[in-house]
């Protein structure tokens, strides 16, 4: 039998999603206590199907992977201890199946653990990259997080880092630009006796300037291995929550987003809460702005209540240092976020742009493929519980070349066309689904699905396909549209990748714990389980497999949860030799089109950690565990190259009763330093390729 370690410091049970208090309070402003912004009566697609899935999974012959002991790994950064010892006959075995699975998988599984610790598979070494508060401009001092500055922190790398992209450097050997996240500030452990109730002018204005981007150069070590940054590189640049945004497309200059600071509706101040993104193929970055509810307070509308923006005051008070924040006195300023940003990185002179026409909600995720004739098509998610996934289909064709001409000229792919929302239908009668997991009689749950479309814009105005809603409405409250259309209500949609190989697209859809409970919707074939506390993957199939279609195919690919648990799925590869995996937040696609997954918030006794999955072939569904982090932290950002894998390690330490004073973790630096999010390098000791 698998025995897990028991979680240190494991949030109460009435937390959902295994998430901390304190997460749920600065991360998403306690929105799993908040009433479902959802209230609509369009059919439910809520947890995903959990679990056992198919019965013919069983039929496939493939070679079992003992994962319940796997390697130990190596050693975290810094002092963090070890994980637990692992008996020497189940580490052999470990390592007799690197040689046995798919490509890019073949590494000695990392026992599920609680180290405060970075734990990575045996014959892999690590590196942190940068760290909060490492002076990334010129004339930014070194981090002294005792006599910390508004100003200082302006050119100092920003605060959890979640969302990362490495791009190349032309001309510059060994190098690559890295731009990152900065989704929230925990401001309890940034502050030595920090008072939740009364915060300082200064320390919110640090609080601002440690959300936004960072775009810093980084530079490889060829002889260790190691990943580090370059301070004060003229490419390297930080936008924060103060920084100058331009809008863009159909709601530009609508009477909906205009403010009196800014009687154009052009000219926004800062993004908040980037959570995943994207990597366009013209060459800039795309950043889904989320929970953005949590900062503005004061509201009495319903179309604010939708989105889940509170009738009081914020957990920052940031109301009280700037009116913005308060929806009593500056009504459209929460109209101005919410939406997918676009950033230059290659152009320290740019202004970031908010892309309307992409819809506003709780972005997460912007990830692009391209139509045969050169249209992008964009998927994000709504991180919420019982909302919708989206896509948006441009109607304009990607230019090649780098002049400034074509560079403009992409630069505005994404605010003329059609978007999206996703309405799943099941094969099977909705009598044989039960909520238990169990299989319908046709021995699998799958369907097929529609996109709806929403809105469309062009350069000569915008035009909606929503009845009684008008094209600025849709574009602005585009749950409302969502609703009105009777889009499929999922669980918490969180990054949606399309595999570069397949061309098939993934949905992670991290947990809901409240589903089927109470008044709230119950199972269908698209969400067979109730509460779903573990999350579930979606696989989609477009029609003719072309991304501007209008129909696809859909399947579940995993339900997660403990391989003993009879409802979880691994896309039919025996459960006996998998990793137990809980929460699926951020996915990534390797060279060989494996899937990779970052959790957020695992129920199962360990920390989080990033997963590996072959997604075709025999061994499809095989997934093993890479690395765990720290104490309190998400796994972020994962990027999978041949020969480096990187995350961001988001809020270590973010545990019930932490502070500065009463630390739960001292990664990375060690016991008296400060609990420091960053982002981390693996790659294998002996220089060779990722997992081959």
């Amino acid at each position: 039998m698998r025995k897990l370690l028991p979680l240190i410091g494991t949030p109460s049970d009435s937390h959902p999603g295994g998430r901390s208090a304190m997460t749920c309070r600065f991360r998403c402003g306690d929105a799993c206590f908040h009433e479902v912004p959802n209230t609509s009566s369009n059919e439910y697609v809520g947890d995903v199907i959990a679990g056992a899935l198919s019965r013919r999974s069983m039929m496939r012959a493939a070679a079992v992977v003992t994962v319940a002991a796997a390697g130990a790994g190596a050693v975290g950064v810094a002092q963090a201890p070890q994980a637990a010892a692992v008996p020497a006959a189940a580490a052999r075995e470990a390592a007799r199946s690197k040689s046995k699975g798919a490509r890019g998988l073949r590494f000695a599984p990392v026992a599920p653990n609680t180290a405060d610790a970075v734990t990575v598979p045996d014959g892999y070494r690590q590196n942190v990259v940068i760290r909060w508060g490492e002076p990334i401009l010129r004339g930014a001092p070194a981090f002294d997080p005792e006599k910390q500055s508004a100003k200082a922190q302006a050119g100092q790398f920003g605060y959890n880092c979640d969302f990362l992209a490495l791009l190349p450097l032309p001309g510059e050997r060994g190098r690559q630009l890295l731009v990152a996240n900065h989704e929230y500030t925990d401001e309890v452990l940034m502050f030595r006796g920090y008072d939740a109730a009364n915060p300082t002018r200064e320390q919110v204005e640090i609080a601002w300037a440690a959300h936004g981007l960072s775009a810093v150069v980084v530079e490889e070590d060829r002889r260790s291995g190691r990943l580090t940054a370059v301070s004060r590189h003229q490419l390297n640049r930080r936008v924060t929550a103060t920084t100058e945004f331009r809008l863009t497309g159909p709601v530009a200059g609508s009477d909906l987003v205009k403010t009196s600071a800014d009687p154009s509706g052009t000219k926004v101040l800062g993004t908040l809460n980037n959570c995943s993104g994207g990597v366009t193929p013209w060459g800039t970055t795309l950043h889904g702005e989320e929970n953005f509810n949590q900062y503005f307070a004061n509201s009495s509308r319903a179309t604010d209540k939708r989105y889940g923006i509170g009738t009081g005051a914020t957990e920052r008070k940031w109301e009280r240092f700037d009116k913005r924040f308060d929806v009593a006195q500056e009504p459209n300023e929460v109209h101005r976020f919410g939406y997918v940003v676009e950033f230059d990185p290659y152009d320290p002179a740019s202004t970031p742009r908010k892309h309307t026409a992409l819809g506003r909600f709780k972005h997460e995720a912007a990830t692009v493929r391209l139509t045969h004739d050169g249209r992008p098509v964009v998927y994000s998610g709504d991180d919420e519980r019982f909302d919708y996934f989206y896509k948006f289909v441009s109607s304009k064709r990607m230019k090649h070349g780098t002049s400034r001409s074509v560079r403009e000229h992409n630069l505005s792919l994404l605010d003329e066309g059609t978007l999206y929302v996703a309405k799943l239908t099941g094969d099977s009668p909705a009598i044989e689904i039960d909520g238990t997991g169990k299989l319908p009689n046709d021995g699998e749950f799958d369907g097929s699905g529609q996109w709806i479309p929403l809105a469309t814009a062009t350069a000569k105005g915008a035009v909606s396909h929503v009845e009684g809603m008008s094209a600025e409405e849709v574009f602005v409250f585009t749950r409302l549209a969502g609703d009105k259309v009777g889009a499929t209500k999922m669980d918490r949609p969180e990054d949606i990748e399309p595999n570069p190989v397949t061309g098939k697209v993934y949905v992670a859809l991290t947990n809901n714990s409240n589903r089927g409970v109470g008044s709230n919707p119950k199972a269908d074939e698209a969400n067979p389980r109730h509460a779903n506390k573990h999350g579930h993957v979606l696989e989609l199939t477009e029609r003719w497999n072309r991304p501007e279609s209008t129909a696809f195919a859909w399947s579940l690919f995993l339900v997660a949860g403990d391989p003993e648990d009879p409802a979880t799925y691994f896309a039919g590869f025996p459960k006996e030799g998998v990793s137990p995996i809980s929460c699926p937040d951020n996915v990534a696609f390797d060279p060989y089109g494996n899937l990779w997954i970052s959790t957020d918030g695992a129920q199962l006794g360990s920390h989080d950690g990033l997963f590996g999955v072959a997604t075709r072939g025999e061994r499809r569904g095989e997934l093993k565990q890479f690395l765990t982090v720290p104490k309190g932290a998400e796994t972020c950002g994962p990027i999978i190259q041949e020969r480096r894998v990187l995350v961001a390690v988001q809020h270590p330490g973010e545990i019930d009763g932490a502070s500065v004073e009463k630390p739960a973790s001292t990664w990375p630096d060690g016991p008296g330093s400060y609990v420091r999010p960053a982002v981390v390098s693996v790659w294998r000791a002996d220089g060779c390729d990722i997992g081959v």
